[in-house]
């Protein structure tokens, strides 16, 4: 049919806009050949006529039908233009939200400007294996489509991502490269993927900058190839960069950035490593701060500085090699800064002392003189000499930034071939995937040089694509086998010969740029003279003679020529690149070894290049190197199979799922998507197969043309409807139709339609008129009955309210006169009340005032007495103190006179007087530092005197508002009043307390009865336990001796299995029925006891809540009612019904009267607590003094056992034993002085804290929260008695000190020598003895050999033990400074303990004075609940640990009697085994050994360690007796092991093997609560050691340095982590449903059973 035809009445069409670029409009008339207008309405309602080119006739583009909008694939279309296509893309994109489109072979991929869930590790999965058809499109699918071409075909394939800026290339390349790593398996072994990923962080930091579209525009292009081996796993990867964009080093247009390293750099100059650097603000440098926007929104650029150098540590480049990098940058930016100062017009110079250049030539490590001279002058070689000539300001500014870009050109070229090498693989790569991640077209207000390259090299991509897109479509046509002719497409050859020919526009910039004295406006003109006529596709702006445009194939493009020379030559001054290489940098020679080489960014295939071509490489021009490395990128991409993806970036705002229509249509015309639709249009878009068209189009067929050959019926229809056989042609599966077809088939279907439904229609409409007049009649019928009905009942309705209304009169009178009697009556009660409560009152404040006085007089008298007390407890500390110093020195002059005994041995070795000399002014010298410590301790004494008065003062200020507070919480009014009232519920609550025992009774009478009957049933499942124990091993014997009767075994072996489930079945009805019985002691328990606030308690403690008690002191007394205790606040009391025990141990009636609710009086209520807590105290120190007193007798008779043996082994040496006597005698009187100058130290801190001239509040009380709590004390201030005392006292015992330590020295010598002459003495006999037969040893023994002596290292051994004794002095003072340290922090804390107990006694005042009388005795009893309830927890704590410390010596007690066996047994085999005599004991310290926390075992043995530890492991046994997350850490060590090792096929098979035998188990024993519980803790624990060891900052910020070494170092296991956590809640999910199936019984049998019991309980619950 003719295309005008389809252009009838309510056709849709495209009109062009300006703004919107295409508007959807319909017509309202027919349209006939030859008409010059069409009427057409918009969709707003907006009438318009269209204009008809009389001389094309072009009507307006056709809208496709509703049912072909929205799909996957553009080339589907029925009519294929520019309108339709950006239609579909809108549709799919805003509406759908759907980024990804086909377009025949290219992905259209829409930035979504957010993050959308469709690229995890499910839709990778869906997507692997499937064709690129079946699923929606996807980066993935054509990823996959890739990686399966390559498989099938054995060919090299390529992804060309390109695209804008901003558009998204850089991500989607990203993605398939994940995918790639994913499908091939290199997550598990390579690890290419993490590491290319890890180079991303590196390349856009130096390679990526913010730019007026994008704020990470990657200002390169680059092309990686990921390598694969023969079972197409990735094995490595290779990348290539193209056109760096240099000239952003130096120049930055306005609100843009330079790279992101550099301002990375600078925020990152706080730093101490950056420190030499001298950095500072981005905005102080010149090439940070011309484009005005330092800072990008949301970007942290320290944070990035953070990822960029962790990247580095990735790829392998060590920290000395990034710090050297950074410092290379650092100068670039104060080479920008360098100012050049003009001294003539044709010269320049530098100022001697500019800093910047300072701070460049010491980071670069240059001469200053030399690059300031270099900077400013140029050296001009002829044949014959050298000149040196000056440069020009703006020439010497130009020179400077030349260097600059020179250098971070080279800087990048090195980063990129140090990634290169870091994904190098050393296995043979079999194929490869490329993906190209390039620049796309790009048009700017100002183009130049950059632009030009980036426009050159699309269009050689797009000539490459136009020539693969008509390879595929004339494809497809001869697989289907239809007859087609040669279809014409754009072929920008022309354009490309223009730019790249021989005397094109690169060849004219090469010539221009090696004339002496070419400039860019001679450029221009010989552009104008060579091309302006002769070439379409170039033309010159009317208004510029510095700019030519070219005719790209999607834009007509204005090219500047300012900078095209410039950028074309690259040149450097090769003098200052010669002061560069005479410097001793290393990475600086590095950079510049290879400067006769060419680029290593330009070409991968450099290395293989031969020496002369590398020198002539290095003389080529920019234009000729981007040249020819593009001819190499069109070689590899025309060796390859391509695959499209086409990046669009929808609008500038950067605003999720919006679409700005004239962006989009340029970047579709750029890219090349319409030129695709072109093609595609040119032969046949359409194309259906037969059973999808005969499913569409059915309506247009009969019944009898509908055949059983589906092909046939198909091509009698298109025969009939439509005429012209051109317009389709059949293929072998598919039916192909032209442009505008399927539109016009859609037009008669739609035509049919309307037929019928306008039959339809009038049936339906005669149906609905007849049941409206039928609804009309009997609707009239109803409204007269209804009208009838409503008056007969508004005449009952009158009398019924005549009746009423008497009735009210009536009842009102009488409510009237009761209410007047009734207030009447209430006001005589109430004034006879408020009478007797103020006569009440009056007497209760009498009474008040004589208790207040009677307290004030015994507080006042007892603290007169404590005074007292404490001045005499000085006077006698210190006159002890003066008695003891006085006994010390006379001791000091016997030991003394002792040690002077010892002088005739000087006399025998007069040779080592020398030596000795030396050793004591080594020992002077150590005594010196000793002193110097000593004045820092003084030092450290004083400050801590100072701080600790001034915490005094504080305490003493938060002392006194306390007792302010008090005073005023006795200004509460009491409430006397309700004595009576709270006595008789106090009688109830006793009253149904004992009917409660009562039911108690009765009901432990009955479960005595039932636990006897389960220890009967527990008797009898024992002994059939047994049974079948016996049976088993009976039954095994059988199956042994009938192994060859197959049958039969296997017979056998069922009905093992069946009696072991019926053991285990036993099993757990036994564990069931003991769990029952525990449950119903507790029941038992529950009824007499009530339910106490306490701690909640884990499962696995396995310990009572009970109480320990609470302090028995007369100050504890008294703060157990005026104050509330110090632990208020630090524990949260948590109610548990549950609950089995009493957290105090008090009786119903009690804990009712201190939770408020019967309370007589508060006085009594605290004391009866308070001796019930005192008992509790009492019972508790006597456990711990006989656990003690058993404790120090163990300890005696080891000791005794010890002394013993020694006596036994020490019988022969009684001369050695006495000199160590004395020894130890020394250093026990050294320690007895150290004991009591601590206790002088203590004696003077309570002194300080007791001075009279103190302030001190006679009220307040210092209470501990614990009875193992430090007491804060005050020290004496500097220039007190008690600090001269305690001076004096120091430096006495210090003297002594010294003296003792002369006085070990020597007699440590003195043992040694006696050692010495002992040996020498049995040496000299023996050999007298071998010489002379009949001679004896000599009485007196003989002079040993002084040499000799000094050989055995005597003297080196007493400097030796000197040496040991400063140690030990230098550790104690510093064990000293950290005790004081201590104490300060202790004050701090008890100062802030004091100010929150001040506040919160503060806030409660202020509540409870707002409070009516009854809540205010309610709340203050429930005060002291919550703090005597708090105290006990703290008590509790303490007992745990006290009876954990108490095991702990218990352990400790076993292994040293052990120890002492061991020993006597080993005296007695010394006594009787023949030796020489043995030395004195000496002291073996134990090292600790360095565990690596690794369990190393064998290569398969996997299998036997998870049957060990998971399948056969029973959780009970475990849990008990050993640590519950043993198998946890087990497993992990064996993970360490190796990850250690580097095995990830031992990794993957242990954690594979781990999580199914873990799944196995719970599989079978599902229903065992206590195996679901065990395996639920040990996964979390694996779990959480995976994280806290896996290196991620996110879990390792809480770990210690010595923990972070045991990280695992080789593998990534983040999936596996996931997979275990999907375990961990399928864990939990099981164990909730064991307690359900556990519980549901319990519930049901009981409900009726306790309800007896239940009833009285839940009263006295909501009582409470």
């Amino acid at each position: 049919m003719a295309a005008s035809e389809l252009y009838s009445k309510y056709a849709r069409v495209w009109l062009s806009d300006a703004v919107e670029a295409w508007k959807p409009a319909e017509l309202t008339t027919d349209y006939t050949p030859g008409d010059r207008t069409l009427c057409l309405q918009l969709e707003d309602g907006t009438n318009v006529e269209h204009k008809i080119d009389p001389q094309t006739n072009s009507l307006p583009p056709l809208r496709n039908p509703d049912i072909l909008v929205g799909e996957n694939d553009l080339t589907a279309l029925s009519y294929l233009h520019e309108p339709a296509v950006l239609h579909n893309l809108k549709v799919r994109f805003v509406e759908s939200k759907i980024i990804y489109t086909y377009c025949g072979i290219v992905l259209v991929a829409i930035n979504p400007y957010e993050s959308i869930p469709i690229y995890d590790h499910d839709i990778i999965n869906a997507y692997s294996g499937q064709n690129m058809g079946d699923m929606d499109p996807h980066i993935f699918a054509v990823a996959e489509e890739a990686y399966k071409q390559m498989a099938r075909d054995q060919r090299n394939q390529s992804i060309i991502v390109s695209g804008e800026s901003g558009a998204g290339k850089t991500v989607s390349a990203k993605y398939a490269m994940r995918y790639f790593a994913t499908v091939s398996g290199s997550s598990s072994e390579a690890n290419v993927e993490d590491r290319v990923l890890a180079s991303s962080p590196i390349m856009e930091a130096i390679g990526n900058a913010k730019t007026t579209r994008n704020d990470n525009s990657s200002r390169f292009g680059k092309y990686i190839q990921i390598g694969f081996d023969r079972n197409y796993h990735i094995i490595g990867a290779n990348m290539r960069t193209y056109l760096l964009e240099k000239s952003r080093v130096v120049f930055q247009a306005t609100e843009e950035r330079n790279y992101h390293i550099f301002y990375q750099l600078c925020a990152s100059s706080h730093l101490p490593e950056f420190k030499p650097l001298q950095l500072g603000n981005a905005d102080d440098f010149h090439c940070t701060n011309q484009g005005g926007s330092p800072v990008i929104e949301g970007v942290d650029d320290a944070k990035e500085m953070r990822s960029t150098r962790k990247a580095f540590s990735l790829l392998g480049i060590n920290e000395t090699y990034q710090m050297d990098l950074f410092q290379i940058l650092a100068a670039l930016l104060h080479l920008g800064n360098v100012e050049v100062e003009e001294r003539s017009a044709d010269s320049s110079t530098i100022l001697p002392d500019n800093s910047h250049l300072t701070v460049f030539c010491e980071l670069m490590g240059v001469a200053y003189q030399d690059m300031s001279h270099w900077l400013c002058h140029r050296k001009l070689k002829t044949a014959t000499e050298t000149y040196v000539k000056p440069l020009s300001k703006v020439h010497a500014v130009n020179a400077r930034d030349a260097l600059a870009k020179h250098i971070y050109a080279k800087l990048f070229s090195w980063i990129v071939d140090h990634v290169n090498e870091a994904l190098r693989s050393a296995v043979k790569q079999h194929s490869f995937i490329g993906v190209l991640d390039i620049y796309g077209f790009e048009t700017f207000h100002i183009n130049s040089f950059e632009q030009f390259c980036i426009n050159y090299a699309n269009e050689k991509l797009q000539q490459q694509f136009n020539m693969h897109v008509f390879k595929l479509e004339q494809e497809e046509y001869m697989k289907e086998e239809i007859p087609w002719t040669l279809i014409d497409f754009y072929d920008n050859h022309p354009c490309i010969n223009l730019i790249e020919a021989k005397m094109g526009v690169l060849d004219l910039l090469d010539e221009e740029c090696k004339m002496p004295k070419g400039t860019d406006d001679t450029w221009a003109q010989k552009l104008y003279n060579t091309f302006l006529k002769k070439s379409d596709l170039f033309d010159k702006p009317r208004m510029s003679n510095k700019a030519f445009i070219i005719l790209h194939f999607a834009d007509k493009v204005e090219y500047q020529c300012e900078g095209f020379l410039e950028k074309n030559k690259d040149t450097v001054n090769e003098e200052q690149i010669i002061v560069l290489k005479l410097s001793k940098f290393r990475l600086l020679l590095e950079l510049f070894s290879d400067e006769e080489k060419p680029a290593g960014s330009l070409t991968s295939r450099s290395k293989m290049t031969r020496p002369v071509q590398a020198q002539r490489d290095h003389k080529k021009t920019v234009g000729t190197q981007f040249r020819n490395s593009l001819h190499l990128l069109m070689e590899t991409l025309n060796g390859t199979t391509p695959h499209y993806v086409r990046c669009i970036k929808p609008n500038d705002l950067k605003s999720p799922f919006m679409m700005d229509p004239m962006r989009a249509v340029q970047q579709l015309r750029a890219c090349g998507v319409l030129e695709t639709i072109r093609i595609s249009a040119a032969g046949f878009p359409s194309r259906w197969t037969y059973q999808e068209f005969f499913n569409r189009y059915r309506v247009l067929m009969k019944l009898k043309d509908i055949l059983s050959d589906r092909k046939q019926t198909c091509r009698n229809v298109l025969e009939k409807w439509v005429q012209d056989q051109d317009k389709y042609q059949f293929g072998k599966s598919k039916i192909f139709f032209r442009a505008g077809q399927v539109a016009y088939l859609e037009k008669l279907r739609s035509d049919k339609l309307k037929k019928a439904c306008v039959r339809i229609q009038k049936t339906i409409r005669c149906w609905l008129t007849r049941k409206r007049y039928l609804r009309m009649r009997r609707a009239a019928i109803t409204i007269q009955k209804n009208t009838r009905g409503y008056q007969a009942r508004c005449l009952v309705a009158f009398l019924r309210r005549t009746r009423a209304a008497v009735i009210i009169q009536k009842n009102q009178r009488m409510l009237v006169a009761r209410r007047r009697y009734q207030q009447q009556r209430s006001a005589s009660i109430t004034m006879q009340r408020l009478l007797r409560a103020y006569q009440a009152r009056q007497t209760y404040r009498k009474l008040l005032y004589e208790h207040k006085v009677l307290t004030i007089q015994r507080w006042v008298r007892g603290w007169l007495a404590r005074r007292r007390c404490r001045r005499s407890l000085r006077a006698v500390v210190y006159l002890q103190s003066c008695v003891r110093r006085m006994a010390a020195r006379r001791e000091l002059r016997k030991l003394r006179v002792e040690a002077r005994s010892v002088e005739h041995f000087k006399k025998l070795n007069v040779g080592m007087e020398n030596k000795i000399m030396q050793l004591q002014r080594k020992v002077d010298e150590q005594h010196k530092e000793n002193r110097e410590l000593s004045e820092r301790l003084r030092t450290v004494e004083r400050s801590r005197a100072a701080e600790g008065e001034r915490l005094g003062r504080e305490v003493e200020r938060l002392r006194v508002a306390e007792e302010e507070s008090r005073v005023k919480a006795d200004g509460v009014p009491s409430l006397l009043e309700q004595l009576s009232f709270l006595r008789q519920e106090l009688e109830t609550t006793r009253e149904e307390k004992e009917a409660i025992r009562e039911e108690a009774r009765t009901y432990r009478v009955d479960t005595e009865k039932v636990v006897s009957e389960l220890n009967e049933n527990n008797r009898l499942l024992i002994t059939e336990k047994g049974d079948m124990n016996q049976l088993i091993q009976e039954q095994r014997q059988q199956i042994a001796e009938s192994k060859a009767q197959a049958k039969v075994g296997t017979q056998l072996e069922s009905d093992i299995r069946e009696e072991r489930d019926h053991y285990q079945s036993l099993l757990s009805e036994y564990t069931h029925l003991k769990e029952r019985h525990a449950d119903l002691k507790e029941e038992m328990t529950v009824s007499v006891i009530t339910n106490k606030p306490g701690r909640r308690r884990t499962d696995s403690n396995y310990s009572s809540n009970e109480s320990v008690g609470t302090p028995s002191s007369a100050e504890g007394r008294d703060s157990l009612v005026k104050t509330p205790s110090s632990a208020e606040g630090r524990h949260s009391l948590v109610k548990t019904p549950s609950s089995t025990h009493s957290s105090s141990g008090f009786t119903e009636s009690e804990t009712r009267s201190l939770r408020g609710d019967d309370a007589p009086h508060q006085d009594a209520v605290s004391m009866s607590v308070l001796l019930k807590l005192q008992r509790r105290v009492t019972e508790l120190e006597q456990d711990k003094q006989t656990l003690q007193r058993h404790l120090d007798k163990r300890d005696e008779a080891q000791q005794d056992q010890v002394k013993n043996a020694e006596k036994q082994r020490t019988a022969g040496r009684a001369e050695l034993d006495l000199e160590a006597l004395k020894r130890q005698e020394l250093e026990s009187e050294n320690k007895r002085l150290k004991t009591n100058l601590a206790e002088l130290r203590q004696s003077l801190a309570t002194v300080a804290n007791t001075n009279p001239g103190a302030k001190t509040n006679p009220g307040a009380k210092t209470s501990t929260s614990s009875p193992g709590a430090k007491t804060s004390t005050s020290s004496p201030g500097p220039g007190s008695a008690p600090y001269n005392v305690l001076l004096e006292q120091l430096n006495s015992s210090n003297e002594e000190l010294e003296v003792r330590k002369e006085e070990v020295l020597l007699l440590r010598s003195h043992m040694v020598r006696q050692e010495v002459l002992k040996h020498n003495k049995e040496a000299y006999g023996e050999m007298h003895k071998m010489i002379h037969l009949g001679e004896t040893k000599e009485a007196d023994g003989s002079t040993p050999d002084y040499h000799k002596l000094n050989e055995d290292g005597e003297l080196w051994l007493a400097y030796d033990g000197l040496k040991e004794t400063n140690s030990l002095l230098v550790s104690q003072l510093q064990v000293q400074d950290r005790r004081h340290e201590e104490e300060v922090e202790e004050l701090r804390e008890e100062v802030l303990r004091v100010r929150e107990e001040n506040r919160q006694q503060q806030q409660f005042l202020s509540q409870s004075l707002l409070l009516p009388q009854e809540a205010r005795i309610e709340a203050s009893l429930h005060h002291e609940i919550t703090r005597l309830t708090s105290d006990n927890l703290d008590l509790i704590e303490q007992q745990e640990k006290q009876d954990k410390m108490i095991r702990k010596l218990k352990k400790q007690l076993k292994v040293y009697v052990k120890r002492v066996e061991e020993y006597e047994a080993g005296g007695q085999m010394e006594r009787v085994a023949p030796g020489p005599e043995p030395r004195s004991p000496v002291g073996i310290t134990r090292k600790e050994r360095d565990f690596q926390g690794m369990l190393e075992y064998r290569r398969g043995d996997e299998s036997k360690l998870l049957k060990s530890l998971v399948v056969e492991l029973k959780p009970r046994g475990v849990a008990v007796n050993f640590l519950p997350g043993l198998p946890a850490y087990i497993l992990f060590m064996c993970l360490r092991h190796a990850d250690y090792s580097n095995d990830d096929q031992r990794v993957s098979i242990l954690l594979n093997s781990t999580i199914n035998s873990i799944k196995g188990v719970i599989k079978r024993r599902g229903d065992d609560f206590e195996t679901v519980s065990f395996w639920l803790a040990n996964t979390c624990r694996f779990l959480h050691c995976l994280k806290q060891y896996s290196g991620e900052e996110a879990f390792v910020k809480n770990n210690t340095p010595r923990q972070n070494e045991h990280c695992l170092c080789n593998f990534d296991l983040s999936e596996y982590r996931q997979v275990l956590s999907d375990l961990v809640i399928q864990n939990y999910q099981q164990l909730v449903r064991c307690m359900e199936e556990a519980l549901q019984p319990m519930i049901g049998e009981e409900t009726f059973s306790r309800r007896s019991y239940a009833e009285p309980l839940t009263f006295s619950l909501f009582k409470k």
